[in-house]
């Protein structure tokens, strides 16, 4: 096998099949129905009241849910209840939350060393106009 033909675009399939993967994660009402899958098992009845959102609507984000592979249906009696179909789906929303985390912990240092920068620059440019205002006033009684 050619070692070039091992390169980027060997592995496009994949990297277009995880595209479409978060392509189906990428609205806020279908996290928020991966998040209570992860959970347990939930009625679509359960969902409806935790979203608050309009029958048809929430079965347009189950039905893009279902066509990416990540939930399955069954019925029971007269309600559907949609399940993960891999257990991988919650360690991935874990891992999505760790990293946001982690990312607003970070965010949260830089900001608290930004403002005591600012805080070091305001005191110094306080204490300059304190000093040209105290320079400046001997003048301004002649």
């Amino acid at each position: 096998m050619n070692p070039a033909a091992a390169g980027p675009v060997a592995r496009q399939p994949l990297a277009v099949l995880k595209a479409e993967l978060f392509k189906a994660l990428g609205h806020p009402i279908r996290v928020r129905v991966l998040e209570l899958l992860a959970v347990a098992d939930t009625p679509v009845s359960e969902m409806l009241a935790d979203t608050g959102i309009e029958p048809s609507t929430l079965s347009t984000h189950l039905a893009v849910l279902r066509r990416a592979g990540v939930v399955t249906a069954h019925r029971d009696g007269s309600s559907v209840i949609y399940s993960l179909t891999d257990p991988a789906v919650a360690g991935f929303l874990a891992a999505a939350r760790t990293f946001l985390l982690r990312s607003l912990t970070r965010g949260s240092d830089l900001l608290a060393d930004l403002e005591q920068e600012a805080g070091i620059e305001l005191g110094a440019a306080a204490g300059v106009s304190a000093l040209d205002a105290a320079s400046a006033a001997p003048l301004r009684s002649s």
